[in-house]
């Protein structure tokens, strides 16, 4: 079985990390935009092969979807058999139902689209809220990975005495699966409530925690705001200026910066949106993930 990874807008260094390590053969994409805002995809025909995986984070998916289906077409009329889709960053899952009179399901549509121009989808946590599994809405395979271990290798390697820091009581569950995963005690911020707009914050034994490194930890960083406000609580408890990881680099409008002006000591991304914090790689997590898929 001949295999091919095909790299599509700025995913490529990615793409081609993945491809070493499934040794197989890279090829990159090319989008000619015309003057009239139209575009053409073009590929080397001599790459195609029988299965063609393609990795695209989906990060700002309207400028990127019909180039994607565009794509899958001209692979499948140079012969491709198999077209398997790597999304580390998948889009359109927050709209999973219909919040207002007249809206449409995206989350729904967007997976029928996907579904039809493609044999399966890989990607890293996506956001699953009402949506339990992929499977309810995508009709292809679908592998969900998770890059929990990798963020808490990195946590291990990188930060000593790390302290895990939850904002608040519904993110206990995923703080203390890291905290297990990085072998390091976390705590999650208290709030006490006098009032519909008086509200105090506080870390639980602060004194214990003076002397470790904070590390705020989310899976998508968009708005940056949850973190900001943590940020502001734990300089008003005297501890250390903390470490920001996410999964998804999102990062809407300002809020990398805004993050640093507000006081964290750094800002680390995993590459499933490419972005200058990236520091986490998940392709050895994406190759698994996909030689599961390309098992006969």
């Amino acid at each position: 079985m001949s295999v091919t990874v095909f790299a599509f807008n700025e995913s490529d260094i990615l793409a081609k990390s993945v491809a070493s390590h499934l040794h197989a053969d890279f090829s990159c994409v090319d989008i000619h935009h015309f003057p009239d805002r139209e575009s053409c995809v073009r590929i080397n025909p001599d790459d195609v092969t029988d299965v063609c995986i393609v990795v695209a984070s989906l990060y700002d998916p309207d400028k990127k979807s019909l180039s994607l289906i565009f794509l899958s077409e001209t692979l499948r009329d140079y012969g491709a058999e198999r077209i398997i889709l790597v999304a580390p960053y998948l889009a359109y899952m927050r709209q999973d139902k219909r919040f207002k009179d007249g809206e449409g399901i995206t989350a729904q549509y967007y997976a029928r689209l996907i579904s039809r121009y493609f044999n399966a989808l890989v990607t890293i946590d996506p956001h699953l809220h009402r949506i339990h599994h992929l499977n309810d809405i995508y009709s292809i395979p679908t592998k969900v990975l998770h890059a929990a271990p990798v963020v808490a290798d990195w946590i291990k390697d990188n930060i000593e005495q790390a302290l895990l820091i939850g904002p608040d009581s519904e993110s206990e569950q995923w703080v203390s699966d890291l905290s297990q995963r990085a072998k390091a005690p976390y705590v999650v911020l208290e709030k006490v409530r006098y009032g519909d707009r008086d509200v105090n914050v506080s870390v639980p034994h602060v004194e214990k925690w003076l002397q470790h490194q904070p590390v705020l930890f989310d899976d998508i960083i968009s708005t940056g705001k949850t973190m900001i406000e943590t940020i502001r609580h734990l300089k008003q408890a005297g501890l250390s200026p903390p470490v920001c990881i996410g999964i998804h680099g999102v990062f809407s409008d300002q809020a990398y910066q805004e993050l640093l002006a507000t006081g964290a000591e750094r800002i680390i991304t995993t590459n499933t949106i490419t972005h200058p914090s990236n520091a986490i790689d998940v392709s050895h997590l994406i190759v698994k993930g996909l030689q599961e898929l390309l098992k006969p």
